[in-house]
C-alpha cells in the first residue's frame, strides 16, 4: 500500500508514519510539506490514500482537494484542528472520503482508513458486466465505471459505493442506518447531513437536478427510481 501525507508539522507526519509501520509495515509512506508539493506527489505517484491537512503553508487544504479531485479519485481524508461543522461539511463537499479531528490517536486514524480502504475496494454484483438502469444510466460493475446520458462519470469510492448500494436496492428505500454501516460503520457518515452532502454530491455528477433517479423518501433515507 502507498500513502501520501499532506502535512506541514512534522511531529504529526512522523506520528501517521509509526501508525502505519506498527498496523501495515509494508506501507510507503510519502510525504509533503506544502500544498503544491502534495499536488504534485499524487499525481505522480497514484498512491491508494492521501491524508491532507487543512491548514497548510501555501494553499489551504480544500484548494488542494479541489486540484486532486480534477485528476484522481483517490480516497482522500483531511484533518482539521476544529471540530468546527463548517470545516466538515467544506472538505466533504469539495471531495474528501472522511475527515479526523485534531489532536488524533493512531487507532482512530488507522480505523478510518481501513474504512475508506474497503470503500475503494471492488463491489461485487450479480447482475452482470454492464446493466443499464432506466434510460439515463450505465454501470460497468467489472470496472467501476459509470456513464450517464453516454458520458462517462468520474466518482469517488464514497460515492460510488453509494450509488451501488441504491441501485441494488433500486425502487425500494435506504435507510440512512444502511448507508452508514455499508459506507462509514461507526465513521461520521452517521450525521445524516453527512449522508446528504455526499448524496448531493452524487446528484451533482449524475446531472439529477431536479432529482428523479436519487430521491429523498420522507427522511427515512434514499431511493433509486430506475422508472
Amino acid at each position: 500500500m502507498k500513502v501520501v501525507v499532506i502535512e506541514d508539522d512534522k511531529n504529526i507526519v512522523d506520528v501517521v508514519s509509526m501508525a502505519f509501520e506498527f498496523r501495515w509495515p509494508n506501507t510507503s509512506l510519502l510525504s509533503a510539506l506544502a500544498g503544491k508539493e502534495g499536488i504534485d506527489l499524487v499525481k505522480g505517484e497514484s498512491p491508494d490514500v492521501v491524508i491532507l491537512d487543512i491548514n497548510l503553508p501555501d494553499i489551504n487544504g480544500f484548494d488542494v482537494l479541489k486540484e486532486i479531485r480534477k485528476f484522481s479519485a483517490v480516497p482522500v481524508i483531511i484533518l482539521t484542528v476544529r471540530s468546527d461543522d463548517e470545516d466538515m461539511v467544506r472538505g466533504l463537499e469539495s471531495g474528501a472520503d472522511d475527515y479526523v479531528i485534531k489532536p488524533f490517536n493512531y487507532v482512530t486514524l488507522l480505523a478510518r482508513v481501513k474504512a475508506v480502504l474497503r470503500r475503494s475496494e471492488k463491489v461485487s454484483i450479480k447482475d452482470g458486466f454492464n446493466t443499464i438502469f432506466g434510460s439515463r444510466l450505465k454501470i460497468d460493475f467489472m470496472g467501476q465505471k459509470v456513464w450517464v446520458d453516454d458520458h462517462p462519470v468520474k466518482l469517488t469510492p464514497t460515492e460510488y459505493r453509494l450509488l451501488v448500494l441504491l441501485v441494488k436496492n433500486e425502487n425500494k428505500v435506504v435507510t440512512h442506518r444502511q448507508i452508514v454501516e455499508e459506507l462509514w460503520g461507526n465513521g461520521p457518515g452517521e450525521n445524516k447531513e453527512n449522508i446528504w452532502i455526499h448524496v448531493r454530491r452524487l446528484r451533482k455528477k449524475l446531472h439529477d437536478n431536479p432529482p428523479d433517479m436519487v430521491l429523498n423518501k420522507h427522511s427515512s433515507g434514499y431511493m433509486f427510481k430506475s422508472r
